[in-house]
């Protein structure tokens, strides 16, 4: 595998899935990168399940960012992410998607379940599953939704459930989004970080250089860290070529413990 990791976990979402053009271009670029390393895809789909809320009537509340979801919500946003999944595992092609019930992939419990309702984290992932199935040259395509103790289904946010399978599996996540990556001064592409350390993120952090919409994806690079993962790195899902480039360590920024 020459100058590239073990293997890599990608986080596909958000922006990067907006258009099937963007959609399919992505799912190019991942096929590419997976002649050269196993790759894990773990998405979430937020306008797809926008799209089905509304056209049912219902509407979206968020409390710090996660989507407040009753279990009538949480039907709804199952049903869009199931079907979101199947297609792009048809766009990757030589691809499964699974979802946390499948041999219960993704186990967790509720963070808040008087403020959030059925909102969950991972708390175990079925590593062997995905091992099993890369071994057979197999990609899995991972929904964020998992199964709670109680047997029902959770709602996970995407970037967190990509670090808890990155950190299970001790393999470096690719977090792509809409950003180029970390800027320490916002927009000025010249100051781009292409590496920052634990530390420097805190310092980053508490300087209010890293904010906004950067805090949670930061967050979930530095939970995948200390769960295991060798490194994360944030780049743009809006750019050709962005994929290879950031698994090279020539785009983005890499988190470092």
């Amino acid at each position: 595998m020459g100058r590239y990791c073990v293997g890599m976990i990608v986080k596909y979402g958000g922006n990067a899935m907006k258009s099937p053009e963007l959609r399919r271009g992505v799912a190019r670029e991942l096929a590419a990168l997976r002649r050269e390393m196993p790759v894990v895809v773990v998405h979430g789909g937020g306008p797809a399940i926008e799209r089905e809320l509304q056209a049912r009537g219902a509407r979206s509340r968020f409390v710090d960012g996660l989507r407040v979801t009753s279990p009538d919500v949480m039907d709804i946003v199952e049903m869009a992410l199931c079907k979101l999944n199947k297609e792009l595992s048809q766009d990757l092609g030589n691809a499964v998607g699974l979802m946390g019930r499948d041999s219960d992939l993704l186990r967790g419990t509720l963070l808040d379940p008087v403020r959030l309702g059925r909102v969950g984290e991972v708390r175990h992932v079925n590593t062997d599953l995905l091992r099993t199935l890369l071994g057979a040259g197999i990609t899995p395509v991972v929904g964020c939704v998992a199964v709670a103790d109680d047997g029902d289904a959770l709602n996970v946010n995407a970037d967190t459930a990509a670090g808890a399978v990155a950190g299970a599996m001790g393999e470096g996540v690719l977090f792509l989004t809409d950003v180029d990556g970390v800027y320490r001064q916002y927009p000025d592409p010249q100051s781009l970080a292409p590496t920052l350390t634990r530390a420097e993120v805190q310092g980053g952090i508490r300087d209010g250089w890293i904010a906004g919409g950067m805090l949670p994806k930061v967050g979930a690079a530095l939970s995948a860290l200390e769960a295991g993962a060798p490194f994360a790195i944030i780049a743009s899902g809006m750019r050709p070529g962005t994929v290879e480039a950031a698994a090279r360590g020539q785009a983005g920024t890499r988190l470092l413990p």
